[in-house]
Parts: structure tokens; sequence; C-alpha cells
């Protein structure tokens, strides 16, 4: 099991600027069909866990809580030696009727990652699937289109299957962006979303 997860980790810092355009921002909730994935009640808080770069030798240090509806991500990163932090959650659900995920966040302008895991594996390397949205001090919806998670192992783009949205294992929050310093970010909703044309 630890080589698979120092893979995790190796993957993650290797290519911190890839991709910063995935996520489409928006003022206003999607009017498309939508399911809840997250409320980030109390219940939530305990699903959330934070998973540093400590394994590489780094000293990124992330925490989250829910608070009030509200799940906040925050801590320090440091680009030496291993340059990420991230919060992940365990969730089995079929998103095949969907076109992708959206978040309602704010944030301290720094770029984060959303990550979806369906499972998938090369040998004994976990693939990586991930899209990036920017955030800002205001309060803004943001779509990640499934279309649009970037396929990876080591860092390393590589040619996979699909995603396999009918096996959604678990998602992912991450901030390695390559820049040393503080970060947050608030989320109070976290849904699936349909395309009103699809």
């Amino acid at each position: 099991m630890l080589p698979v997860f120092v893979s995790l980790l190796l993957a993650l810092a290797a290519n911190p600027t890839a991709s910063r355009t995935s996520g489409e921002l928006h003022t206003s909730p999607s009017s498309a069909s939508t399911m809840t994935l997250y409320e980030f009640d109390a219940a939530d808080e305990a699903a959330w866990q934070v998973i540093n770069d400590g394994v590489m030798g780094g000293l990124s240090q992330g925490y989250v809580a829910v608070e009030n509806g509200v799940l906040r991500f925050h801590g320090t990163l440091v680009t030496r030696g291993g340059g990420f932090t991230s919060i992940r959650t365990r969730r089995l659900v079929d998103l095949s009727d969907y076109d992708g995920v959206e978040l309602r966040v704010r944030g301290s302008g720094r770029t984060f990652e959303v990550e979806v895991d369906d499972g998938t594996q090369r040998g004994w390397r976990r693939v990586s699937r991930r899209a990036a949205f920017e955030t800002d001090a205001e309060w803004t919806w943001v779509q990640i289109p499934f279309s649009t998670l970037r396929t990876t192992v080591f860092g390393q783009a590589v040619s996979a299957p699909e995603t396999d949205l009918t096996q959604v294992q678990a998602f992912g929050i991450y901030i390695l962006d390559g820049i040393d310093g503080d970060f947050e970010l608030e989320v109070d909703a976290m849904r699936a979303y349909r395309d009103e044309d699809s």
C-alpha cells in the first residue's frame, strides 16, 4: 500500500504549473440538473482527510474544518521538498448521468485543483484525474467538466481509459501551484451537474 501512496504524492508535486484554466467561473448557480454531493454539515467534517507532502520530506501544512455549513481548507505551502497539500474524501457514487462537478468557493486568489478518482491504476500506480480552478475573495461558482480532467501518473500525462463515472470512489481538493505562502479556500456546496443540452 505504501508504494501506491508515495506514487500519489510524487504525481501531485511533479507538475505544479500544468493547466490552470480548466475550471469555469460563474457568479450564480448552474441552471442545469444537479445532484448534491456535499452540503458541509457537521457529519461531513470527519470524512475529509488532510494529506501533506511530509512523506516526500516536504514542510507544507494543510488543515481542514467544517463550520456553519462551510468547509475551510487552509495552511501554508512550502515548495521546497514537496510543494503540495490536499484534502480527500471517499464517496462511492455513480456520476454517469452528469457532465461535471461544480463548487461554490471563495479563496485567497490561489489556484486549486479538484480530483475525481475512479480507482484506475497502471500497474501499482494510481492514475490521477484532476483539473484546476481559480479563486478570489468573492463567493463564486466554479464548474469542472469531466472532459477537462487531466490524466497523469507521477505527474506525467498518460494514455488511459476515459474516467469511469459509474465507479467514482473519492474526491480531492489540492493546492500545488508552485507559490510559497499561506492559502485559504472555503467551499459551501459541491455537486454534480448535467448540462441542459446533454
